[in-house]
C-alpha cells in the first residue's frame, strides 16, 4: 500500500503551510485550525473530565529560570534566546513543566489539596536544525497537551493508573487499537541522586505494572530529571509513532523549591508527573492523516457535509440545508458552483469530504435531501439527515 505523506493531504485538503523564510513555523488555514481545535476541545474535555485545571502561562521567560531548573544546561543550544541590554536575558519556553511549578508555588500548599492537577495546550519553541524538519512531524513552533500532576509519592501508582486509562480510551477512539510501552531508565548525563534515580524508576515500573502493562526496557532513554513510559501507536501502515509519555520526576520540585505542609506539620518536597497523551498537536494531526489517508472520521473532518443542488432551482433549499446544518454544529460546505452536478461531485471527492447530499426538484418539494455516505444511497428528510450525521459524529 502506498504511504500518503501529509504534506500532500494536507495540501488536498487546504489545511496549512510553512512560509520558506520561516522554516517550521506553521501557518493553520481556516480549515486545518477547525481540525486543530476541534482535536484540542476532545482533549479538554478528557482532562476536565479526569479532574485537570487548565492553565496558561507565559511564553517568555527568564533565563535564570531555565538555568535553575537545569533545562539551559541540557537544551539550551535548542532554545530561542533574547539578549537584554541589562543581562537579564529571556528565552522562549520549550516545556511547560517549570512554569506549572511556579504557579503550584504561588501558593501555601497542604498535603490535602494533593494531588494537583494542571493541564495546558502550551505553545512551545525549540530551535531544532534545518534538516530535521518535516512538515508537522517536526517543527520549530508547535502546542502540547501537556499536564503536570504535582503530588505525594505515595499517590504516583494510582495517578499512573489514571492517565493509562485515558490514554487507551484517546487512542481507541482516535482509530489506534495497539500500541507499544516502554520504560526509558537514567540517561549518562542526569540531574538527581542516584537515591532518587532508584526510587523513581522503582516506583514507575511498579506503577506501570499495577495499571497492567509490561514495558520493555530502554537504559540511557530517560529525561534528564527522571524516567518515562513510552507509549509508541501503531498505524495502519504498521508504522511505529511515539506520542504519548508520563515522566516520574523526583529533582525539578526540588530545584524550583516546590513544597507543601504534611500531616505532620513539617514542609515536604513533592514529586512531579510529567505526561502527555497526543504529544506534539500538529505532529498527531499528521499521523491522523497519514493513518486515515485524508479522510479522517466524520467527526475530525474539517468539512462534514457537501450540499450538492442539482441546478440552481434548488438553490433556496440548499441554502436553507446548509443554515440548518450549520446551525446544529456541523461543518457543511454549499457547492452550488456553474459546473455540473457530477463535476462538483467529483470534487467534493477530491476534498475528501465523507458526506454528500444531493437536492433535486423531488427532494426541495418534499424537505429531503439525497444522503451519501460510507453506509450508501438513501433520501430522507432533513432533520433526519442532520440527527444522522450527528449520530455518527457522537
Amino acid at each position: 500500500m502506498e504511504i500518503e505523506d501529509h504534506r500532500m493531504l494536507a495540501r488536498r485538503l487546504d489545511l496549512y503551510h510553512i512560509e520558506e523564510n520561516a522554516p517550521g513555523m506553521v501557518y493553520w488555514h481556516p480549515a486545518g485550525w477547525r481540525v486543530y481545535r476541534v482535536l484540542e476541545d476532545y482533549i479538554r474535555g478528557k482532562m476536565r473530565a479526569l479532574g485537570y485545571d487548565e492553565v496558561r502561562s507565559p511564553q517568555l521567560l527568564p533565563r535564570e529560570l531555565w538555568e535553575k531548573s537545569g533545562h539551559w544546561e541540557k537544551f539550551g543550544d535548542n532554545m530561542f534566546a533574547v539578549p537584554r541590554p541589562d543581562g537579564r536575558d529571556l528565552a522562549l519556553k520549550p516545556m511547560s513543566c517549570p512554569c506549572h511549578l511556579q504557579i503550584f508555588n504561588s501558593d501555601m500548599r497542604s498535603w490535602r489539596e494533593l494531588p494537583m492537577r494542571y493541564a495546558e495546550f502550551g505553545i512551545c519553541h525549540r530551535d531544532e536544525s534545518s534538516g530535521s524538519m518535516h512538515g508537522l512531524m517536526r517543527s520549530r513552533g508547535f502546542e502540547q497537551d501537556d499536564a503536570h500532576v504535582i503530588c505525594r509519592p505515595d499517590q504516583v501508582e494510582a495517578e499512573v493508573a489514571r492517565f493509562v486509562e485515558l490514554l487507551k480510551s484517546v487512542y481507541a477512539e482516535l482509530g489506534f487499537a495497539d500500541f507499544d510501552v516502554a520504560l526509558s531508565l537514567r540517561p549518562e548525563k542526569r540531574a538527581g541522586s542516584e537515591r532518587d534515580w532508584d526510587l523513581a524508576e522503582a516506583n514507575l515500573l511498579s506503577a506501570a505494572r499495577a495499571a497492567g502493562l509490561e514495558a520493555a526496557l530502554l537504559p540511557g532513554e530517560g529525561a534528564f530529571y527522571g524516567p518515562k513510559l513510552e507509549f509508541a501507536l501503531r498505524d495502519l501502515q504498521g508504522r511505529s509513532w511515539q506520542c504519548g509519555t508520563i515522566q516520574l520526576d523526583m529533582v525539578l520540585p526540588g530545584r524550583l523549591d516546590a513544597a507543601y505542609i504534611g500531616e505532620d506539620g513539617a514542609r515536604h518536597v513533592p514529586v512531579m508527573l510529567h505526561h502527555a497523551v497526543l504529544g506534539s498537536m500538529g505532529r498527531f494531526i499528521g499521523i491522523l492523516l497519514e493513518h486515515h489517508r485524508g479522510r479522517l472520521p466524520l467527526w475530525l473532518a474539517p468539512v462534514q457535509v457537501a450540499i450538492l443542488p442539482i441546478s440552481e432551482a434548488q438553490g433556496d433549499a440548499a441554502a436553507a440545508a446548509f443554515q440548518a446544518m450549520r446551525a446544529a454544529g456541523l461543518r457543511p460546505v454549499l457547492l452550488d458552483q456553474s459546473e455540473s452536478l457530477q463535476r462538483r461531485i467529483v470534487l467534493a471527492h477530491e476534498r475528501l469530504i465523507p458526506v454528500h447530499a444531493v437536492i433535486g426538484h423531488r427532494e426541495a418539494d418534499a424537505g429531503e435531501v439525497m444522503l451519501q455516505d460510507a453506509a450508501g444511497k438513501r433520501a430522507m428528510p432533513l432533520a433526519e439527515a442532520i440527527r444522522h450525521c450527528l449520530g455518527q459524529w457522537n
